[in-house]
Parts: structure tokens; sequence; C-alpha cells
């Protein structure tokens, strides 16, 4: 990649990682492990652990439908469906899945 695009995805990345972790936003951390990541060394098992998303998620905007609203894939899901009810804008879930495809 050239640096400036490189420099831009990294800065993705480290934004989308800060809503990940901010309890006000995505507050992943409060029901999944996330192993790869020093900030986050917590034993939540609530939701799957956030580990090999890539391979998970080969497709991304199966990912990105995820965090926007988990239940239209499974209506039993705990997970909020943070696009829906505005938790997080679309912009904020596109950093996210940005960061979440590095774990």
């Amino acid at each position: 990649q050239a640096p400036a695009a490189l420099a831009d995805h990294e800065q993705r990345v480290a934004a989308g990682a800060r809503l990940a972790h901010e309890v006000a936003k995505g507050n992943c951390l409060a029901c999944h492990a996330m192993p790869s990541d020093e900030r986050a060394i917590t034993s939540a098992n609530i939701g799957p652990p956030l580990v090999a998303i890539r391979a998970r998620f080969p497709d991304r905007e199966l990912l990105r439908r995820q965090v926007w609203d988990a239940g239209m894939v499974n209506p039993d899901t705990v997970m909020p469906p943070f696009g829906r009810n505005q938790i997080l804008t679309t912009e904020e879930i596109d950093l996210i899945v940005d960061y979440l495809y590095t774990l």
C-alpha cells in the first residue's frame, strides 16, 4: 500500500479500537474476549471471542451486518443492535469492522 493509504488504514483501525473499547459506544469487552489486544485482558464469555475474524467472516459485509443488528441472523441474540438502535453510526460501525478485521 502507498504510505498515505497505509497511514489512513492505521488511523481507521486505531479509531475502531477506541470505539470498540469505549463503554458508551461499542463496549465489546463487556461480552467478548479479545486476546490479541493488550488492553483487552478480559474473561468475558457472553459472546464468542473476537479472534480470527477474517476467517470467521470472510465476507466483510456479513460482519458489518452482525454489528449493525445481529438479530437479523439470530433472533435470540443478546448482542445489542448497534446500528438499528443508533448506538453507533454507520461510520463508527465501519471503523469497528476495520479494527475487528485485524484480530
